[in-house]
C-alpha cells in the first residue's frame, strides 16, 4: 500500500516538473526545478529499489 502511495507522489512531482519544464526560460524557477527533480529522482529510485528486491530470480 504504502509502494502505491509513493508512485501516485512520484507521478504528481514529475508532472509539475514537467510543467515548470515548459514554461518559458525566464518565467522557470531554477529552485523549484532543482527540487522537483530531486524529489522525483529519490522517489524513483525508492521505487525502483523495491521492485528489484521483491522480484524472485
Amino acid at each position: 500500500m504504502s509502494i502505491g502511495i509513493i508512485a501516485l507522489i512520484s507521478i504528481v512531482i514529475w508532472f509539475v516538473a514537467i510543467q515548470e519544464f515548459s514554461k518559458p526560460e525566464k518565467t522557470q524557477s531554477n529552485k523549484k526545478l532543482i527540487t522537483l527533480t530531486s524529489a522525483g529522482t529519490l522517489l524513483t529510485l525508492i521505487l525502483t529499489v523495491s521492485l528489484f528486491q521483491n522480484l524472485n530470480f
